[in-house]
């Protein structure tokens, strides 16, 4: 994808900039944030105030609505748009959704190209990726998948139990993660499909989700044959293309939503008096506040790098399994300063503090922990002699 002219650009961001502050933010409700009815109307709503705006996808095609940014324009977009909890739904880039259009873009065949990606690319459908399971079966070592496919006459036959799928209580579709003679594969199942059930709503600490993060059993759940994705036993290689870009996503939009945070602390230091001066003249608060920045600026520059890498064509995945792990910690710990900082008012739901705090925890779990991106990063280190 092309890079836009740089005023161009710049007046996109400073729109994007202005229509969260505008509109979305103030359509926040904390009151309803755990009401995935009333998030998704309120989402639902935003996304046509987007699109009016020319706002949308930033990876989506021109034709279907979106933006074509590259990945380096990307940071700062999605940085604007995850300032908000429902900035990027607002602008058709949340999660599952734009993860799942940027491995399909790369793996779909024609047929599924055209009854799965177009509709997804243009927000007519929405899709889940379907690969974490209960104990015994896949979580962070995905060798573990005990989801199977089986041929059976001109289709598959699916048998398995899938958890925590985010973004499954409305799709459309699901990504299936099963492991077939040849090794784990991936296929393309419809919600309604016979013996694909979802089985309940898993709660989590998460505010302002819209899909939830399901159960699932499949049981018998057959599909034709042109449901399976790319070539057969290559399911772990297509999640790892997957997971690239979903980690950068994550990184870019948390970052933005860490910042916020901090913003909120910031401006309630300046006002807070303790010990007979403001919170702000406290050296203690000022090191956080320090420290915060810090952090934040790395984490944008380490996510910065990785973007001008994907755009270059190389191989990230040493290093997005670097700034994941770097970027979740860090953004984590910006917010718990902010809610260090508001005191009672940041365990509290009358500011969005501790709701950012929630939000971000997750994603030293999601998409790898944290600790399994420090083992294979150490592993390739000592493999290939690589200098620090």
């Amino acid at each position: 994808m092309k890079t836009r002219p740089e005023a161009e650009y710049t007046a996109l961001i400073d729109t994007l900039r202005e229509f969260i502050d505008a509109e979305v933010i103030p359509r926040e409700d904390l009151k309803t944030a755990h009401d995935s009815d009333a998030v998704t109307r309120m989402a639902s709503e935003l996304n046509a105030l987007a699109r009016a705006r020319g706002l949308g996808a930033p990876r989506a095609r021109v034709e279907d609505g979106g933006l074509a940014l590259s990945w380096t324009e990307c940071c700062a977009y999605l940085e604007q748009a995850g300032r908000s909890f429902l900035g990027p739904q607002a602008l058709g880039c949340a999660p599952p959704t734009q993860p799942d259009v940027f491995a399909l873009d790369a793996l779909a065949s024609p047929a599924q190209r055209q009854r799965y990606l177009e509709p997804l690319m243009r927000g007519e459908r929405k899709s889940c990726f379907a690969m974490t399971e209960p104990a015994p079966g896949a979580g962070s070592d995905p060798r573990m998948l005990s989801t199977r496919a089986r041929r059976d006459g001109n289709g598959w036959v699916i048998d398995g139990h899938k958890w925590f799928i985010s973004g499954a209580m409305r799709a459309d579709f699901a990504i299936v993660v099963a492991r077939t003679e040849h090794g784990p594969s991936w296929f393309l199942v419809d919600a309604g499909t016979p013996g694909f059930e979802i089985v309940r709503d898993i709660p989590t600490m998460e505010p302002f989700d819209t899909g939830g993060h399901a159960e699932i059993r499949l049981d018998g759940c057959r599909v034709s044959a042109d449901a399976l994705v790319g070539e057969e036993g290559q399911g772990l290689a297509h999640s790892q293309l997957r997971l690239e870009g979903a980690r950068l996503f994550h990184c870019m939009r948390f970052i933005g939503l860490a910042s916020r945070a901090m913003a909120i602390a910031q401006d309630y230091a300046l006002q807070r008096e303790s010990q007979g001066a403001k919170l702000a003249e406290h050296q203690m608060v000022q090191a956080m506040i320090a420290d915060a920045h810090i952090q934040l600026y790395a984490a944008r520059m380490m996510t910065l790098d990785v973007a001008r890498r994907l755009d270059a064509g190389e191989s990230i995945r040493h290093h997005s399994s670097m700034a994941k792990v770097f970027v979740a910690e860090a953004v984590y710990r910006a917010a718990d300063s902010a809610v260090q900082i508001c005191g009672a008012l940041g365990v509290s739901e009358d500011v969005p503090v501790s709701m950012i705090l929630r939000m971000l925890r997750p994603f030293r779990i999601y998409d790898g922990a944290s600790e399994v991106h420090r083992s294979a990063i150490a592993r390739r280190a000592l493999r290939h002699r690589l200098p620090a």
